[in-house]
């Protein structure tokens, strides 16, 4: 079997664990500097099990080119004329008709504003654009498999946020889950992958995953980084 692609250049999908090929992860890079646009491109484009099927350079035409193509990952940038990356997120990720699309926000800037307006528009994650080309490789790959991604940075800037303002924090109750479940959740919110959350806690990945969709489901989630937010939230995380 052949990965496709509409804009950009199709490999051949790798073999899953099962022998079953893996289909591409289908990219929209989205910026308005034509250069880092390029560059994404070719090093997108250019990694196995990655496509780009198509690039914006407004806020604007992200929200169409996402619709028109319906990339699994949409790289998004901030600031952005005709509309900015974070109402185009927004935009993105409340269409029901791109439900399968996961954003993951690239910044020059680590500032609040923009990461919890990222986040409150739905983004998945969020990377700054001095990564290292395989942290920004890997994070495509881990948003599209439903990981929340943050830099460090960024992670350490919201545990801050949130035990340095705790009456800022809206009330988040976690009444509905059981012990395993906040287990779960406290290590999702440290930015543990679903591995690393099984060797924490000395069960099955496959188990980890079951909790991690039981915890979408009762939280009203759409993805792991809305979980995080939820932990913070609640308390949960960051407040000792």
């Amino acid at each position: 079997m052949t990965g496709t692609a509409v804009e950009g250049v199709a490999h051949d999908d790798p073999p899953g664990h099962d022998g079953v090929a893996v289909p591409d992860v289908r990219v929209l890079v989205v910026d308005d500097q034509p250069l880092l646009r390029h560059s994404l491109r070719v090093l997108v484009g250019g990694a196995p099990g990655t496509v780009v099927v198509g690039e914006a350079a407004t806020g604007s035409e992200a929200v169409a080119r996402a619709h028109a193509l319906v990339p699994d990952v949409v790289l998004m940038d901030i600031r952005m004329p005709g509309g900015d990356g974070i109402e185009a997120t927004r935009r993105i990720t409340t269409s029901p008709a791109l439900a399968g699309t996961r954003v993951l926000v690239l910044s020059m800037f680590e500032l609040d504003e923009y990461v919890y307006g990222a986040l409150r528009a739905g983004a998945s994650g969020f990377l700054l654009k001095d990564a290292h080309p395989e942290q920004l490789l890997d994070a495509v790959r881990r948003t599209h498999a439903g990981d929340a991604l943050f830099a460090p940075a960024i992670l350490a800037r919201l545990v801050e946020h949130y035990v340095d303002r705790p009456a800022a924090r809206p009330a988040r109750s976690l009444a509905a889950l059981t012990p395993r479940e906040t287990e779960v959740l406290a290590h999702v919110a440290r930015g543990l992958s679903n591995d690393e959350v099984a060797a924490a806690l000395v069960i099955s990945v496959k188990t980890v995953k079951t909790h991690v969709g039981n915890l979408l489901a009762k939280l009203h989630a759409r993805d792991r980084a809305q979980l995080v937010i939820a932990a913070y939230e609640s308390g949960l995380v960051g407040v000792a």
